[in-house]
């Protein structure tokens, strides 16, 4: 049984992995247009098309969501999805043109792999659009997830690999919620089940896990750069939502963010979660319940990022600690 984003009927998901250095998009698409929201918690975000997903403005379908690398600069592969979309008559009616709409987010991953003028661009966002695809997420070292890193307080040089992950829940009745998060935090990520680190800031030795939070109260100061810590992701359902309901879930989602990462929502992050609600359960949905599991699946994602990444030069992944 697929367990990641894609369960959610009308959803695909693609990859466009770079080769020159860990970096990638992932794209989301919904071809058949979804009821969009979006949550910001961190205070150095990137992102764009974020105002139109406010309850009170115009727009209440989107298209696709593109979750990126590159920084400032991976915005512009949302321009690539645009174009695919806009090759297939997708889009917002205008009366003289469909436009797509096609909201993005970003992370900081420029100083992974030494050569920082590699970043996704539009080309990056249209093969990641074609790639697309309903089949199980791949997860780990892809897509907005290539070079993505965890437990940067200290410093990169005690930082861990992080990655892409994705969960899906499923409620009685047939409802679906999933949820599709490139982890690249500043903190430690954190097993909700168990409450232990299983990825983040490393002893100076670089041989175990040092525990931010036991940093933190010992009073340990951050060494983080502005906007290097961000964890972005995509909660999608087939509950049928309007656009303030769907801004709830996507608060409710951080919830998962933040029992997953500790510290989250800093003055260095630029943690994002966007929604989408595809309506194909044309009962009313008890909101509460979509907001709950989007929480989990959102934390399930996120463990199940760093489970799932390889270590690169530099930066080990859970499972090499684990050895």
């Amino acid at each position: 049984m697929n367990s990641t984003i894609t369960a959610v009927e009308g959803v695909k998901v693609g990859h466009t992995t770079l080769e020159e250095r860990p970096t990638g998009c992932t794209v989301v698409l919904v071809e058949a247009g979804a009821v969009g929201a979006v949550d910001v918690r961190g205070s150095a975000p990137g992102t764009r098309e974020t105002d139109l997903l406010d309850p009170v403005n115009l727009i209440q379908e989107v298209h696709a969501v593109v979750l990126s690398g590159g920084s400032a600069f991976g915005l512009d592969a949302a321009s690539g999805v645009m174009r695919y979309l806009d090759e297939r008559g997708i889009g917002f009616p205008t009366g003289v043109a469909r436009v797509p709409i096609v909201p993005a987010a970003i992370l900081f991953d420029l100083g992974v792999g030494g050569k920082p003028e590699i970043r996704p661009a539009a080309d990056c966002g249209y093969r990641a659009a074609q790639a697309a695809s309903s089949a199980p997420v791949a997860e780990g070292n892809v897509g907005a997830g290539a070079g993505a890193t965890v437990g940067k307080l200290m410093g990169s040089g005690r930082a861990m690999k992080g990655g892409l992950g994705s969960a899906a829940l499923r409620a009685p009745g047939g409802l679906v919620v999933g949820a599709i998060v490139a982890v690249n935090a500043g903190g430690d990520v954190i097993d909700p089940s168990t409450g232990r680190v299983i990825a983040g800031v490393r002893t100076e030795d670089g041989r175990a896990l040092a525990d931010a939070r036991l940093l933190i109260r010992a009073g340990a100061r951050a060494r983080s750069r502005a906007g290097a810590n961000t964890t972005i992701g995509v909660v999608a359902t087939n509950a049928r939502l309007t656009k303030s309901q769907a801004t709830k879930v996507a608060q409710m989602a951080h919830d998962g963010l933040a029992r997953a990462i500790a510290p989250a929502h800093g003055p260095f992050d630029g943690d994002t979660i966007f929604v989408l609600a595809t309506g194909v359960q044309t009962d009313e949905a008890d909101l509460l319940t979509v907001g709950a599991l989007a929480a989990d699946a959102v934390a399930e994602a996120i463990v199940r990022a760093v489970h799932a990444a390889t270590g690169i030069p530099g930066y080990p992944a859970a499972r090499d600690l684990a050895k």
